[in-house]
């Protein structure tokens, strides 16, 4: 095999491999198109080569396959008489990688399964193959394409939650280490036949590895097992070590929750779904039953997902918002002002300050700003709410149902939160909106309720255990057939169909309602996380609706309950009696009516555990996982050992018992020496033992000086009695800390990994060596021609 084809061979299978890295992302048989794609590059290239092509031209010509291949397989259609690329191909081509790019950007990993994705990954992977192949087969440079590799990596390993599978960093490392191995056995064979072998192989093997390479297997191995281990160990440290991720660090467990700006439902759901549920933040004042805490309102929808609208720069955070409620056309000095303390702990990773709504002041000003439309709290630089604690004031507005339900529609509150992708909406779900309201007679009130009633019911069931699929075909889905979710599927099912019946409507992202304690602080846990709709009612604002079933909210606010019309209508929740700093400052506050709901929280009945499920079981399972890898040591010393003892009398034997003698001296301290004679380390043992055990000492000690240097070949002495006398003699007459620290963390044990790392490079050498020796089995010697 000639150096140009074993590099690229090498090269493909690097990419190969380093693709696989991919595989928590991307779905469908992206892996397999790819491969097959870079092998036709491959291939191509080999041909040319051996052509004796011009070295320029030979990635051109690689570039134009795959172009037409790509085509071929993704964009046949479009081809000029079927077999070339045109205009229209580049048209459908950047129509298809934009998508995807948006699709990345907007969903979580893996991604869903669809043609431009597969478009987008096979064209990646074979585009970082071509270049693979040109930097170390024409360029001649293979250690420069460990940085395509890394590239392909840094991937998945900046878009997966929670990070990737430790082992899943070995096959692009191993794919770099045998594209190395290839370019280094190329260049080491324009310098003749390779004389030096591996250590184990005797002086006859008519194959051999060369220092060089055994040396670059070994940086290998270790580089590898280190780079397997090290992002298995990293989570653990603590917080403080290495930074929250969000700018500023700070002692912490390192459990919590990260929210960012972009996409806080994304980040809402994988916390619900794999984060740990410790307290997010504490806070007194306010009613005793809780309120909502709003991060921020997604009120942009095209059709995928919903975002926050571009809502400009912002405004600075002066003694009061200059803004009142948007869509409240009352008199606001009328409106009961409700104070609030809030202390964030530092888990919560957010850019985004949780607050109620409406806000009216807030202590935070510096690096802090606020937004009119939806009146949310952002951080100017970056700066996480982690850690903070401020006081602020929000209006207590509790409409009345029958006052939403004589709000009379004049107009849209802004050109976002009505906007509907037509295109992408499925008319069944249009038809399904217009039944559930259709006893509502257009009364958007009505219609609102009668959405939220419907998800409410039995037909829908409340699950964390969905598939991680978002977009319109997920909520389709959701409406049409499975009917199960959580609170962002029932959030944005109930503001989809809001909108589509002519009601403003946006998605709130924050926290559920928590009741006070006995020390009037309300305790919110980040499973508390929650996804709600607002819509909007002319003269009011905007307005929370709550469709997550029972399971999960027990009772929705009063005010959306369309039985609270008439003239007598109910007053819903107000402030509690005034307390500090959660005083009431208005003098016209309502008069007080609880909801009827556990716990007065507007939560189903949630139990709150006990020392073990919240944080006592895994502490007891991490320190059982300590122990138990402390008794590692011990327990390889105590297997070799009785393997060791279980030999029957052979030459294996014999070195076998010597050898725990060895390492029973070595582990209690002893100057045993590997350069002695066994007559020698005998009369050394007979000095460390008592009177009655130095025979079977000398015994042992002749009996191995007989096995190696006799020649002995059969009818070998049990030793086994003697090498027991002899290593417990050496235990009694040791010190009882020494005893203890050899039975726990012998140091002989620090060989067997020593001893593990050289076999495994071995190994290494051997699988070098394989194709070697069965080119040398099955081609004849050139020697042997000429003599014939």
């Amino acid at each position: 095999m000639t150096g140009h084809v074993r590099i690229s061979l090498a090269a493909w299978a690097a990419t190969v491999l380093g693709a696989l890295v991919l595989t928590p992302v991307f779905s469908g048989p992206f892996l397999f198109i790819s491969a097959l794609l870079c092998a036709a590059v491959t291939g191509v290239g080999i041909l040319l080569q051996n052509w004796r092509t011009p070295r320029f031209v030979v990635p051109i010509v690689q570039l134009l396959v795959l172009i037409e291949l790509i085509s071929l397989f993704f964009l046949h259609d479009t081809m000029k008489f079927g077999l070339l690329p045109w205009r229209d191909t580049v048209v459908s081509f950047n129509s298809q990688m934009v998508d995807a790019m948006d699709s990345i950007n907007r969903y979580s990993a893996p991604l869903p399964y669809d043609r431009h994705l597969l478009l987008f990954a096979s064209s990646v992977i074979a585009a970082a193959g071509l270049l693979i192949h040109l930097v170390a087969v024409q360029i001649r440079q293979a250690a420069w394409a460990g940085l395509l590799l890394l590239t392909m990596y840094t991937v998945p390993a900046a878009t997966v939650h929670g990070g990737l599978p430790a082992l899943l960093f070995v096959p692009p490392a191993l794919g770099y280490i045998v594209l190395l191995s290839a370019e280094g056995r190329t260049r080491l064979s324009r310098w003749g036949r390779r004389i030096s072998g591996v250590s184990h192989l005797d002086a006859a093997e008519p194959i051999e590895a060369s220092a060089l390479g055994q040396a670059g297997r070994r940086i290998g191995l270790s580089v590898v097992a280190l780079a397997a281990l090290l992002p298995a160990l990293i989570p653990a440290l603590p917080e403080g070590v290495i930074g929250n991720g969000l700018n500023g660090s700070g002692a912490g467990s390192g459990a919590g929750a990260v929210i960012s700006a972009n996409d806080p439902m994304l980040d809402m759901g994988k916390n619900l779904k794999r984060g740990d549920n410790v307290t997010a933040l504490t806070y007194t004042g306010g009613p005793a039953g809780g309120v909502y805490l709003r991060l921020t309102a997604l009120d942009s929808f095209d059709g995928n997902v919903w975002r926050v609208s571009d809502k400009g720069e912002g405004q600075r955070i002066g003694n009061d918002l200059l803004s009142p409620p948007p869509g409240y056309l009352g008199d606001l000095t009328k409106v009961p002002q409700v104070k609030m303390k809030i202390e964030v702990e530092r888990a919560l990773r957010s850019q985004l300050a949780p607050v109620p709504y409406p806000l009216r002041s807030i202590s935070l000003k510096k690096n802090w700003k606020y937004y009119t439309s939806a009146l949310d709290v952002t951080s100017t630089n970056g700066q996480v709410v982690g850690g903070e604690d401020y006081n602020l004031t929000y209006y207590d507005l509790q409409p009345t149902a029958q006052e939403l339900n004589d709000s009379i529609p004049t107009g849209e509150p802004d050109q976002v939160t009505s906007e509907l992708p037509n295109s992408k909406i499925n008319p069944e779900v249009v038809q399904l909106a217009q039944q559930v309201t259709a006893e509502a007679k257009g009364n958007r009130f009505q219609q609102a309720a009668a959405l939220q009633s419907y998800f409410r019911s039995s037909t829908f069931t409340y699950s964390t255990a969905t598939d991680s699929k978002s977009g319109m075909n997920a909520l389709n889905d959701f409406l049409l057939r499975s009917r199960r979710g959580y609170c962002e599927q029932f959030a944005t099912g109930m503001a989809l169909m809001a909108r589509i019946l002519g009601i403003p409507s946006r998605v709130a992202i924050g926290f559920l309602p928590r009741p006070a304690d006995s020390d009037n602080k309300h305790v919110v846990k980040m499973h508390d996380m929650h996804a709600w709709p607002e819509l909007y009612f002319q003269g009011i604002g905007w307005v929370t609706f709550d469709p997550t079933p029972p399971a999960r909210i027990a009772t929705a606010p009063s005010w959306t309950n369309p039985a609270n019309v008439g003239p007598t209508s109910p007053i819903t929740t107000a402030p509690t009696a005034p307390t500090t700093p959660g005083e009431t400052v208005s003098p016209t506050a309502k008069t007080p009516n609880e909801r009827n709901l556990p716990g007065d929280s507007g939560l189903g009945t949630v139990n709150a555990g006990n020392w073990f499920t919240n944080g006592g079981g895994k502490l007891i399972g991490l320190t059982l996982l300590a122990i138990l890898l402390l008794c590692v040591p011990w327990l390889i010393r105590t297997l070799t050992r009785r393997k060791r003892f279980s030999r029957l009398p052979s030459r294996i034997g014999i070195e076998g018992l010597w050898a725990e003698v060895r390492d029973t001296a070595r582990d209690l301290g002893l100057d045993w020496s590997d350069i002695s004679t066994p007559r020698q380390l005998g009369d050394w043992l007979v000095s460390k033992v008592p009177a009655e055990t130095q025979p079977q000492a000398l015994r042992l000690a002749r009996g191995v000086e007989a096995m190696r240097y006799a020649g002995q070949d059969s009818d070998f002495p049990d030793l086994r009695t003697e090498a027991e006398a002899v290593r417990k003699a050496l235990w009694i007459d040791t010190r009882f800390i020494r005893r203890w620290r050899a039975r726990m963390l012998p140091p002989s044990w620090r060989w067997y990994l020593n001893r593990g790392s050289s076999e495994a490079s071995d190994l290494l050498d051997e699988f070098d060596l394989l194709l070697a020796r069965i080119r040398s089995a099955l081609i004849p010697r050139r020697s042997g021609r000429h003599a014939n």
